[in-house]
């Protein structure tokens, strides 16, 4: 356990449990290698006790249960002292950096969260486990910090959906708040992953972030899906020449993340991920579909 003027760092769940004020909290989870679109979240957070009063906390967890076989769980950057120092002076009262052990004492859970069909499309389908092992690290965390609200990122739009059902499934006390996408300048998502990219290499995953915004301008100026749709592919580029794979570019219903037709109107999310090299990126957009 370590302190500072008013940051507190722990590392077991042991150290947690009495830094734990009783009140209302709020807990912003996170892998750590933190960046601005995690402050975003911070920020949020801050603001909610500045209203309500109460305690701010920072989980900061490498979850390997959200890994596949294939996936970068070792690579992964872990910056914990770069962290807390950006938490510094912030509004944060606790950061729980806990152990593989420490949070899986018995080794990994026999016993994990099915996500349902949400988590078998998209995300699911491609990183088959996945959700299983973000819902049950989430549910976890939010069971050893308790609570009030938890802030997640909009960027992960299919996680976040899920979170929310979990928490109206298996009637949770906490209280869900997203908050929107961080980009940099020239547009791309924040994402700790960016850093892997090369200078020709994030060119090219440019290419998502305006294929994001060319969808959503089609639905501002009140296309219908299919339009929306197209106007998305048309600005992604050709896949094969300009140094990118697609995974997927889609308009979905935002709670259930089933692909909608033309008839729809109302709510509705553009959702899209490709690789560059040997990242992938993921970004969306909210859309309202009027046409």
């Amino acid at each position: 356990m370590t302190e500072g003027a008013r940051l507190l760092v722990v590392h077991t769940w042991a150290d947690l449990r009495p830094a734990l004020r009783p009140g209302p909290r709020a807990v912003v989870m996170t892998m750590g290698a933190l960046h601005q679109g995690h402050l975003d979240l911070v920020a949020r957070a801050q603001q909610w006790r500045a209203a309500v009063g109460g305690q701010v906390v920072v989980t900061v967890f490498v979850n390997p249960l959200q890994f596949g076989p294939e996936e970068d769980f070792e690579a992964y950057p872990r910056t914990l002292e770069a962290d807390v120092a950006a938490l510094a002076g912030r509004g944060v009262d606790v950061v729980y950096a806990p152990s593989v052990v420490d949070l899986y004492p018995a080794g990994p859970p026999l016993v994990r969260l099915n996500p349902g069909p949400v988590g078998e499309v998209f995300e699911g389908a491609i990183r088959p486990g996945h959700f299983a092992g973000v819902l049950t690290v989430v549910h976890k965390l939010l069971g050893r910090t308790q609570p009030t609200v938890a802030l997640f990122g909009q960027k992960d739009a299919q996680q976040l959906a899920l979170v929310r059902q979990m928490v109206a499934d298996l009637d949770l006390a906490v209280r869900i708040v997203a908050v929107p996408i961080r980009r940099e300048a020239d547009g791309l998502a924040l994402s700790s992953r960016n850093r892997y990219l090369s200078a020709p290499q994030r060119t090219a995953a440019l290419a998502l972030p305006r294929a994001v915004a060319a969808g959503a301008a089609a639905a501002a100026a009140g296309a219908g899906v299919t339009t929306v749709r197209q106007a998305a592919w048309d600005a992604l580029g050709n896949a094969s020449s300009d140094g990118f794979e697609t995974d997927y570019l889609e308009v979905v219903d935002p709670s259930d993340f089933t692909v909608l037709g033309q008839a729809w109107r109302g709510p509705a999310l553009l959702i899209g991920a490709i690789r560059v090299g040997t990242t992938r990126l993921i970004d969306n957009a909210p859309l309202t579909i009027t046409g």
